[in-house]
This record gives C-alpha cells, sequence and structure tokens, in this order.
C-alpha cells in the first residue's frame, strides 16, 4: 500500500470497533499509519494528521507501554472520525488545528 495514493475511507467507524478491534486491524481497516515520533516532550502523548491524499496517521511517542501506545491510538482515531466517546481525564487534552 503505497501512501502516496491512499485515500481516508468513505466511512466513520463506530464506537464499538473503535473500542473492540484488535489495534493492528483497526488501523489496517481504516488505512492508518502509525509512527513513533521523534518527540521527546513528556506531556505529548500523540498527534493525528493528514496527508495531503487525505490518508490518516498517528504519530506516537516511542518507548511506551503497548497499553499505552494502544489506548491513545484509539483515543486519536475516535476524535479524528469525530466518533463520540468520553474526552479523557485531566490532565489529557486534544487540540484540533
Amino acid at each position: 500500500m503505497s501512501n502516496t495514493t491512499c485515500a481516508m475511507p468513505d466511512r466513520r467507524p463506530s464506537a464499538e470497533e473503535i473500542l473492540d478491534t484488535p489495534l493492528a486491524d483497526l488501523l489496517a481497516g481504516l488505512e492508518v499509519d502509525l509512527y513513533d515520533s521523534k518527540i521527546t516532550d513528556r506531556t505529548f502523548f500523540g498527534a493525528a494528521g493528514r496527508r495531503s491524499t487525505g490518508q490518516l496517521f498517528l504519530a506516537l511517542p516511542s518507548g511506551r507501554s503497548d497499553f499505552e501506545t494502544d489506548t491513545t491510538a484509539r483515543y486519536l482515531l475516535a476524535k479524528a472520525f469525530d466518533v463520540d466517546l468520553p474526552d479523557l481525564p485531566p490532565p489529557f487534552e486534544t487540540t484540533k488545528l
């Protein structure tokens, strides 16, 4: 799959799909790439972005536990796809740019 030709899926996943699908399957099904971020600030928990092709990618801090990576990725996917899930508690904060 080429990152330059892959567009965003035309569907929005359900909350159940975001929460229950194994992460690798969820990312593949939504055509989302996951990268280790080079940002080392401990307050950075991750980011979602879109390429010019429309494809979504996630950038998460490296060195986090599998649980933290899984939870953060699912949360960012829910935000990116506008899936109605509760916000994370403070001090977590998301900003849409």
